[in-house]
């Protein structure tokens, strides 16, 4: 006698979870193995990517600001030349003689220039255009691949 039960039973196929694109197997081929291989160096790619825009952006931040002082330092020497020639006609005539005036005057415009100079390119100097932390990541990144189980 056959029973309704024990007639054609037929196994349901594996149904990947809400979200998943894979279905899930005990033994997964090599295909399987070398794609999620794949899709996970695709990912690590595109973490190191944005890694190194953001590191760069920092680095890019810090470089416009120093440039500003270079900028600043070079608007300060053309007002040297400028308050010179004005210190020159219209100098403190009244208190020294026209030459200390202008002298005085030019040689304040000169230091000024001298201090935004040196501290735009002291902060120039601390810039660095390489995204270390990204390079470091990679080498790790680098060991894991020759060694994952360590």
């Amino acid at each position: 006698m056959v029973t309704p039960s024990s007639e054609h039973t037929v196994a349901e196929p594996d149904v990947p979870p809400a979200g998943s694109t894979r279905v899930p197997s005990a033994d997964p081929s090599i295909g399987e193995l070398v794609g999620e291989i794949s899709e996970d160096l695709t990912q690590l790619v595109r973490e190191e990517v944005e890694l190194a825009k953001a590191e760069i952006k920092e680095s890019a931040t810090r470089a416009g600001k120093a440039a500003g002082l270079l900028a600043g330092s070079g608007y300060a020497g053309h007002l040297v030349l400028l308050m010179g020639s004005l210190a020159a006609v219209f100098g403190l005539a009244h208190v020294v003689d026209l030459a200390w005036a202008a002298l005085i005057v030019t040689g304040f415009w000169a230091l000024l220039a001298a201090v935004l100079f040196a501290v735009g390119r002291k902060r120039l100097k601390t810039v660095n255009a390489k995204p270390e932390r990204t390079v470091e990541t990679l080498k790790e990144d680098a060991r894991w691949v020759r060694n994952p189980t360590s």
